[in-house]
């Protein structure tokens, strides 16, 4: 069984030879893998990963349309971009080059691909900044809708080119909750991210590739909601945000899969390796052989020294083939 085969086994539920693991190790310890194993490919292959977290292509929008915007207003308000012509065309060819690349290069490796898209409340954050798109989304509701609509339409284009270039699945990134609970009203979740979450992911399931979600934080008020939208895998799945592992096995690991389980917030990098060693122990006594990729919950943090980072996969390399 090759690690394409492995991951699409344990997020159908099917036998799985042993359980795959990855992890999110690049973005601030790169420098300090790269010292010690000659770049962060070679610790993905020193590991054996069994999967590839692709980002690539174009961004979904036109910074000279936003910053006319912004000098021509005192505030940048959801309904002036209603009518704005601000997204980019997601259909050159050129602009998936360097990702296209990326997946034949994991593909070389026969690990399973998945590519990094723009959510609705995430994306527009760098759009109108956290605080003001929460305000807005209680001022104008029906703005953000036809926005986050447009969106919609840009992702499943975006989606396609991603599909064409070999990925095994679409990752929508779209951060909903904070730490204990989700960041805004889940009628406005059910009204404006719903339906256009729905489209993508329809979309990307009648290509025949899965679909998944990010979203950090406690999300547990549309859990049900999530399930609905008929995702194939969920990452965190955030245990140090009220995400307990029961809530997952008690009620949804018969409708989707998740990616994580190695806290990067209250474990790796943060607890001695003596409780480090029982974390990682726990959880995969609790989710070994179960609809799970072993993961870091988000990408590891630069406090986390080698030592610990390699200490981690270590246990991991061996927990998963026991």
């Amino acid at each position: 069984m090759n690690s394409t085969e492995r991951v699409r086994n344990a997020i159908l539920g099917k036998p799985i030879d042993r359980q795959p693991i990855y992890g999110w190790v690049s973005a601030n310890l790169s420098e300090e893998i790269t010292r010690e194993y000659g770049s962060v490919a070679a610790f993905e292959d020193a590991y054996e990963f069994d999967a590839a977290h692709i980002f690539g292509g174009p961004g979904s929008y036109r910074g000279d349309v936003l910053n006319a915007l912004r000098a021509e207003n005192e505030e940048l308000t959801p309904d002036l971009l209603v009518d704005a012509d601000f997204f980019t065309n997601p259909d050159n060819p050129a602009d998936y080059e360097g990702l296209a690349a990326s997946i034949r290069f994991h593909k070389e490796r026969e690990r399973f691909c998945y590519v990094q898209t723009p959510g609705f409340f995430e994306a527009f954050n760098g759009v109108f900044g956290i605080e003001n798109q929460l305000l807005y989304m209680a001022m104008y509701p029906d703005e953000l809708g036809e926005l986050y609509a447009r969106q919609a339409e840009w992702s499943i284009r975006f989606a396609g080119h991603c599909i064409d270039a070999g990925a095994d699945m679409i990752h929508i990134s779209d951060d909903w909750g904070a730490q204990a609970d989700l960041m805004f009203n889940p009628r406005l979740w059910w009204e404006i991210i719903y339906p256009n979450m729905k489209k993508v992911v329809d979309y990307v399931h009648s290509r025949g590739v899965f679909c998944s979600l990010h979203s950090d934080g406690c999300v547990r008020k549309v859990t049900d909601g999530i399930a609905k939208l008929g995702l194939d895998l969920v990452h965190p799945w955030q245990e140090s945000a009220g995400m307990d592992y029961d809530l997952y096995l008690d009620n949804y690991q018969d409708t989707f899969a998740i990616l994580g389980g190695i806290c990067i917030q209250t474990v790796l990098g943060v607890k001695p390796q003596d409780k480090l060693e029982a974390e990682i122990r726990r959880v995969f006594g609790l989710l070994k052989g179960k609809r799970w990729i072993c993961c870091t919950t988000h990408f590891v943090q630069n406090h986390c020294s080698m030592e610990d980072l390699k200490f981690a996969y270590d246990l991991i390399y061996k927990l998963a083939r026991e």
